[in-house]
């Protein structure tokens, strides 16, 4: 179930909403590394909007880039368990944005956000903050160049942020590895060595193997010497 402001359930019961999708991608500069956030919505102009991040929970203002209708958001699993939610979502590959999105930018597990935002169909003002619908990563940006008298396209293959689950530790058992973690922890010191250890168990240290072993180390057959 959404959690719906007051004012958000005024205007649907009301019958004057207009429901628009708002998409937030942040990608990396191929040249710099550095993050590069874009919005888009499925209206036009370029407007500022409130929205609930559905990471921290605060309340920010974003710039989103009306694409019209050629954002299309696929159907979203609506589910409770932590199981790996996706959802397709296709852009205007001739917009110059989108483009800038997924040629100059790297969206390979890009941290991405869908909300859903109400409008008043009077006043054209958003009820109240735009809510969440599908926070997670981009799994895949196909970009399909179409051949003469063809269609292009440009699809988002988003998956849900349970997706973390499933990831594995890259650390390793290593001294490096444990103080990075606690500065001093010394508890990996020898790991790499431990294994060649010679380890006397019931023998002098260095003694050589062979002879009687029940006079080993004044260990005799009557027990403690």
């Amino acid at each position: 179930m959404r959690d719906l402001d007051s004012a958000e359930l005024a205007v649907i019961a009301a019958r004057t909403v207009v429901a628009r999708d708002l998409l937030w991608v942040t990608a990396k500069n191929r040249s710099t590394g550095a993050d590069q956030s874009l919005g888009f919505w499925n209206d036009v102009m370029t407007i500022t909007a409130s929205i609930k991040d559905g990471r921290t929970g605060s309340m920010v203002n974003r710039d989103f880039t009306g694409v019209g209708d050629a954002l299309q958001v696929g159907k979203i699993p609506l589910t409770s368990d932590i199981t790996i939610r996706s959802v397709d979502i296709d852009l205007p590959h001739l917009d110059s944005i989108v483009e800038q999105l997924v040629r100059t930018y790297d969206v390979r597990g890009a941290p991405m956000q869908l909300y859903r935002g109400y409008f008043d169909s009077a006043t054209r003002v958003m009820a109240a903050a735009a809510k969440p619908r599908f926070v997670g990563y981009v799994d895949g940006a196909p970009i399909v160049t179409p051949k003469e008298g063809e269609e292009g396209s440009i699809t988002l293959h988003c998956v849900s942020t349970t997706r973390e689950l499933t990831r594995t530790n890259a650390e390793v058992r290593s001294h490096e590895s444990q103080l990075a973690r606690a500065a001093g922890d010394a508890f990996y010191k020898d790991v790499g060595v431990v294994g060649d250890w010679d380890i006397a168990w019931g023998v002098a240290r260095g003694k050589v193997s062979g002879g009687d072993p029940n006079k080993r180390d004044g260990f005799g057959s009557g027990g403690l010497a």
